[in-house]
C-alpha cells in the first residue's frame, strides 16, 4: 500500500501581508477636506483611497469605493470614521504598522509631555515632500476670501492654555448639548484644527481649514462667509462667545477655558450731562435730579477697545507728521478710571470713565481703526507706537486692584495686520506670531510664512493685538 504526503499548504493571513501596499502615494493624501464621498457627496462609511486620495462610499459589492477600486485598480483605503484600512474588491482588513504616520496625520494626538515641550522646542519638521516647517507656523489656506477668519485662527493657535486644552480631545468630547445643537461642531473642528496646526509629522507644510471655516458658515448662520471678507474683531469676539457657550460656559469665571483665558472685568461709571443749550440755572437743577447722578455697573470684558486719535487734517509746515503717531500708553489711558469720554446719542450725552478691576491671563487688545458714516468707509491710517516686551498694564490699576494681582506685565505675542483700502474685500489681512520655542517673530499671511525681525513690526498699521 502506498503513502503518498502532500504538504498542507500554510493559511496565508492576507491581512498582515498584503500585496499592494506598495502602491499607496503618501503625497496625494489630504484629510483636510470635508469627509464627503466624490460621487454620492455621502457622509456615511466614507472611505479614502490611499493610491490617489479621493473619498468613496461605502466597501460592499455595487458601493462607489468598490466600483472605483475595480476601474482604476486601486486596492488600499481608510475607513475615515474607524481609522480602520481595507483592501478592496478582496475584502479584507490590513494590519500593518507602517501604516501608523497615515492615522497620525488624520487624526493627530498629543499628550502632556509633548505639550509641555512645545514651548521649548525650536526643532523643525520636514514634510513628506521634503520642505520643512516650523510645527505651529502653518500657512493656512485662503479658499477665497477668508484671510480675517486665518489671522484670528492663527492668532488663538498660539495664545498657551487655549492651544494645550484643545490638544487633548478629552477634554471636549464628552461635553453635553441639547439636542439639534450645531455649536458642538464649532469646537470639535477647533480642536482639529489647532492640532493639525502643531502637527510635528504632517505630510505637507500647510493646513486648509475647509472644515473649521465650514463649521463657522453654519454656526454663524452665514454672518461670516468664505466668500466674503469680514470684520477679524467681529469674527473673533463672535468665536469666542460661541465656544464659551457651546462648552457650557455660564458668567462664572472659571466656568469656561475661554473665561479662564481672556475673560475680565471693569467698572464703569457714567453720568448724564444736560444739553448745551440749556441756560445755567436749568443746567443746576437737572445736575441734582437722580438720573444725572454718577452711576456704576461692573461688566466682563472679552478685548479692551482702543480709540485712535484722528489724524490732523493738514500736514504742519515742515512736512514731517506724515503719517501720525500715537504712543500705546496714550491709547490704554481710556481705562486708567480717570479720563473721561463722551458718548452721544440723538437725544443726549453720557459721560463714561472706564476702570479695570481685573486682568485676565492673555488681555486682546482691539484699535478702532475704522469709522463708517453715511457716506464713507474710513480707515484711521495712525501708527500705533507698542513696545513688544514688558508693557506694564498695572499702571491703569488702582492700588488696591494691583494689590490683588501678581502679575501685571505682559508681552506681545500676536498682532493683526490691515493693510490696503478700507471696506470689505479691498484690503487684507496679515499677523505677527511669536514662536515661543525659537523665540522669532514670524510674518503669515494665508500660506505665506516668513521671519521678520521684531524692529518690523511696530511699524505696521495694527488693528488687534494678543
Amino acid at each position: 500500500m502506498l503513502f503518498i504526503s502532500v504538504p498542507v499548504q500554510p493559511k496565508v493571513d492576507r491581512s498582515r501581508s498584503c500585496p499592494y501596499l506598495d502602491t499607496i502615494n503618501r503625497s496625494v493624501l489630504d484629510f483636510d477636506f470635508e469627509k464627503l464621498c466624490s460621487v454620492s457627496l455621502s457622509h456615511i462609511n466614507v472611505y479614502a483611497c490611499l493610491v490617489c486620495g479621493k473619498y468613496f462610499q461605502g466597501r460592499g459589492n455595487n458601493t462607489h469605493a468598490y466600483t472605483h477600486s475595480v476601474f482604476e485598480g486601486h486596492h488600499v483605503f481608510l475607513n475615515l470614521a474607524t481609522h480602520k484600512f481595507y483592501c478592496i474588491p478582496d475584502n479584507y482588513q490590513i494590519i500593518d504598522s507602517s501604516l501608523e504616520d497615515i492615522i497620525y496625520v488624520l487624526n493627530p494626538t498629543f499628550n502632556t509631555k509633548d505639550i509641555k515641550r512645545l514651548d521649548i522646542t525650536a526643532k523643525m519638521s520636514r514634510a513628506y515632500d521634503n520642505t520643512t516647517y516650523l510645527p505651529g507656523i502653518v500657512g493656512l489656506n485662503n479658499i477665497k476670501a477668508n484671510d480675517y477668519c486665518n489671522v484670528i485662527l492663527q492668532s488663538l493657535s498660539h495664545v498657551s492654555p487655549l492651544r494645550n486644552f484643545f490638544l487633548q480631545e478629552e477634554n471636549y468630547k464628552k461635553i453635553k448639548r441639547p439636542p439639534g445643537d450645531q455649536m458642538v461642531l464649532l469646537v470639535q473642528r477647533f480642536g482639529e484644527l489647532i492640532r493639525k496646526l502643531w502637527n510635528p509629522r504632517n505630510f505637507k507644510a500647510h493646513v486648509s481649514p475647509h472644515e473649521m471655516l465650514q463649521a463657522v458658515v453654519l454656526c454663524s448662520r452665514k454672518k461670516f462667509q468664505i466668500t466674503h471678507q469680514g470684520d477679524p474683531i467681529e469674527m473673533l469676539s463672535w468665536f469666542l462667545n460661541s465656544l464659551h457657550t457651546a462648552m457650557n460656559g455660564t458668567k462664572k469665571l472659571n466656568s469656561s477655558i475661554i473665561n479662564k483665558t481672556f475673560r475680565g472685568k471693569m467698572k464703569v461709571y457714567s453720568r448724564k450731562v444736560p444739553a448745551i443749550d440749556l441756560k445755567e440755572e436749568e443746567k443746576a437743577a437737572l445736575l441734582l435730579t437722580p438720573e444725572y447722578q454718577e452711576t456704576v455697573d461692573e461688566i466682563p470684558w472679552l478685548y479692551l477697545t482702543c480709540d485712535i486719535p484722528s489724524p490732523p487734517l493738514y500736514p504742519d509746515e515742515l512736512r514731517e507728521n506724515i503719517i501720525p503717531q500715537v504712543p500705546f500708553a496714550t491709547v490704554l489711558a481710556k481705562f486708567n478710571g480717570q479720563q473721561e469720554k463722551e458718548y452721544k446719542t440723538h437725544k443726549d450725552s453720557t459721560m463714561k470713565r472706564f476702570e479695570l478691576t481685573r486682568l485676565p491671563p492673555f488681555i486682546i487688545i482691539y484699535f478702532k481703526r475704522f469709522t463708517k458714516n453715511y457716506f464713507v468707509f474710513e480707515k484711521n491710517p495712525t501708527i500705533v507706537n507698542f513696545p513688544i516686551k514688558n508693557i506694564d498694564f498695572g499702571d491703569l490699576l488702582s492700588p488696591e486692584v494691583r494689590a490683588q494681582h501678581k502679575n501685571t506685565v505682559y508681552d506681545l505675542m500676536a498682532n493683526v495686520i490691515h493693510d490696503g483700502e478700507p471696506g470689505p474685500g479691498k484690503g487684507t489681512y496679515r499677523c505677527h506670531i511669536l514662536h515661543k520655542g525659537t523665540g522669532k517673530w514670524y510674518e503669515m499671511q494665508d500660506l505665506h510664512v516668513a521671519d521678520i525681525l521684531p524692529q518690523m513690526i511696530t511699524l505696521s498699521e495694527s488693528y488687534i493685538q494678543v
